[in-house]
């Protein structure tokens, strides 16, 4: 049985994709911050049959993260790892010229600090299951210049270039970084909240993960674009 250790797994795009790897028959070990949410995640999570479980804390405290993977290791290993919990810097977003050093700070450590320490608390148990995979959610504001998602954005650019180098670095795992781009989120509306344009739902996202899974294409950044209209990607094993 395969096993995934997600972040950010209460809701949002998290929760759905653990919803549909449960239903692929993956055990889970889902993260979150807050414990009720997460709790009742994972129980609606495990009707699927599959075993799931819910290890409440902030990826940003190392003990925390030991727990993650310790919870994978008695689950029989890890075979996914999904760095989706993140952080905007400021709540609504604001121009660099207002963006608190401590929000930036704050960001990074969520997006791109705690990331790479999950990854290297995990890299023995990846390694050591011969198809080890990562998946780290991105943005479109990684690669744009958006007004008021400079500190987000910086931060999630900092994480695909981590990525990116992960993937040289251990050619024996797949790294993928993925723009799922826009969606009904609370980050999004914690984010913007005065925009009311309705966005699409994460679930409808989800099918261009389960399709990575499934391909297994080169390590690589990609668009929820490309993952849900694509016909086939180069280096596919």
């Amino acid at each position: 049985m395969s096993v995934a250790v997600i972040t950010g797994a209460s809701k949002g795009l998290g929760r759905a994709l653990a919803g549909a790897l449960a239903e692929d028959g993956w055990d889970l070990v889902l993260d979150a911050r807050t414990p009720g949410a997460l709790k009742e995640a994972a129980r609606e999570i495990r009707v699927h049959g599959t075993r799931v479980t819910a290890v409440p804390g902030d990826v940003t405290d190392p003990v925390h993260r030991t727990e993650l993977v310790a919870a994978a290791a008695a689950l029989g290993g890890l075979d996914l790892l999904v760095s989706n919990a993140s952080a905007l810097g400021a709540e609504p977003l604001v121009r660099l010229d207002a963006l608190a050093l401590d929000g930036l700070r704050a960001a990074l450590e969520t997006n791109v600090v705690a990331a790479l320490g999950l990854v290297q608390e995990s890299l023995p148990l990846l390694r050591a299951g011969g198809a080890g995979t990562v998946i780290a959610v991105s943005s479109d504001a990684a690669a744009e210049a958006y007004e008021t998602w400079g500190g987000y954005g910086a931060s999630k650019a900092a994480l695909d270039h981590l990525a990116a180098v992960l993937a040289v670095e251990e050619p024996g795992l797949r790294v993928w970084t993925v723009d799922p781009g826009d969606m009904q989120t609370d980050l999004y509306a914690a984010a913007v909240p005065d925009d009311g344009d309705v966005r699409p739902d994460p679930r409808s996202v989800v099918p261009g993960f389960l399709r990575l899974l499934r391909q297994r294409p080169t390590s690589g950044r990609y668009s929820a674009t490309s993952l849900l209209g694509a016909a086939s990607w180069p280096g596919r094993s």
